[in-house]
């Protein structure tokens, strides 16, 4: 008999390298619906050298990124402990941990998120599931996006939810059937704009606002054949440096100002876009939310009510999910959508780790 309520700690890091994400949440199922409150979170900040490793990591050589892999482990070990210390937790399940993601490329079969698990399950002597998108790669599928599941139980209030983090991400149901899949890229952009002012970020998207439309640049952003493309599709930094940087970087001469106002235009367009249909609502989380440029351009261009998720959950959304995604696990419950991401099945994914062993 499966206990109807858990605790768990989940822990994200995004492609936008602002931290670590920690949500301490308990998860209800009652019948078959399943509820949630985030009872503690906790943000915490790289250092500078652990954040340009990161961010440099797709360029290591395989040896200093198996030490990144150990070394990031133990950084996310550490910080939980913390965390439980900190906020006297007691009760707690499972940790779910999404680790880094340095390589994703599912056409070529492969994705890899670095931030070795049996650390954090060695430390906090706790259940631990990890490498959640491996498994959906080897089915076939996209490995990404992996949200759904928790968007559909724990959000099913909403006709849209969309993440405006790294990259942006929409889930929705049509027809009887989740649809999930990235829509183009956010942050990952938008903060390398800010970082050449020297600015972790836009605020509130001030910078973009006051610079102007390349008309050239934007045509040649939106005309990427990956929006053309029907779902199930996924989005990596690589993807970046093929498709995003060839196009800025003929435009380099620009001022950083128009830069930033015309990719922001362009994520704009491609919201908009997927926003099918009239007068729905739209749940709206992640860092992006707080680029009150980008929200009024997507106004703009909509008719769908748009309502930003109150901070916490905006912050955490996804910290939240992860560990839903972990509880399922352990229940050996589906978490994952063949629909959503191409693979060959419905499936449990992750690798769990318990007791000094790792297993499928």
């Amino acid at each position: 008999m499966h206990a109807q309520q858990y605790y768990a700690v989940g822990l994200m890091s995004g492609t936008s390298l602002d931290g670590l994400d920690i949500a301490y949440s308990s998860y209800t199922k009652d019948g078959e619906n399943w509820s949630f409150e985030l009872l503690k979170s906790k943000s915490v900040s790289y250092s500078e050298v652990l954040e340009s490793d990161l961010r440099n990591s797709v360029k290591m050589s395989a040896l200093e990124l198996t030490e990144l892999h150990s070394e990031y482990g133990r950084f996310l070990a550490e910080q939980v402990r913390i965390f439980i210390e900190e906020e006297k937790i007691v009760e707690l399940d499972v940790i779910g941990s999404h680790g880094h993601t340095v390589f994703h490329n599912p056409d070529k079969g492969y994705t890899l998120q670095i931030g070795d698990a049996l650390w954090i399950h060695k430390i906090i002597e706790k259940t631990v599931v990890a490498d959640f998108r491996v498994q959906d790669v080897v089915l076939g599928g996209q490995g990404a996006p992996l949200v759904p599941v928790g968007d559909k139980s724990l959000f099913s209030e909403y006709d849209y939810r969309v993440n405006l983090g790294g990259f942006a991400n929409i889930s929705f149901e049509k027809e009887g059937r989740e649809i999930a899949f990235d829509i183009c890229p956010v942050n990952t952009i938008l903060n390398k704009f800010a970082n050449r002012l020297g600015l972790d970020y836009d605020d509130k998207g001030s910078i973009s606002k006051s610079g102007k439309i390349i008309p050239e640049m934007l045509k040649k952003l939106d005309g990427i054949d990956f929006y053309k493309m029907e779902y199930p599709k996924s989005l990596g930094v690589e993807w970046n440096e093929e498709m995003i940087f060839p196009i800025i970087d003929f435009y380099e001469k620009e001022s950083i100002e128009d830069l930033l106002s015309t990719f922001t235009h362009h994520i704009a367009n491609q919201i908009s876009e997927t926003l099918i249909g009239k007068d729905k609502t739209v749940l709206l989380s992640g860092g992006g939310v707080y680029n009150d440029f980008l929200i009024s351009l997507i106004k703009e261009r909509t008719s769908h009510k748009l309502v930003i998720a109150d901070q916490k959950i905006t912050d955490f959304k996804e910290a939240i999910i992860f560990g839903f995604l972990a509880i399922l696990r352990i229940r050996n419950e589906v978490n994952c959508l063949a629909e959503v991401t191409g693979a060959e099945k419905d499936h449990s994914t992750g690798i769990i780790y318990n007791f000094n062993t790792a297993e499928k």
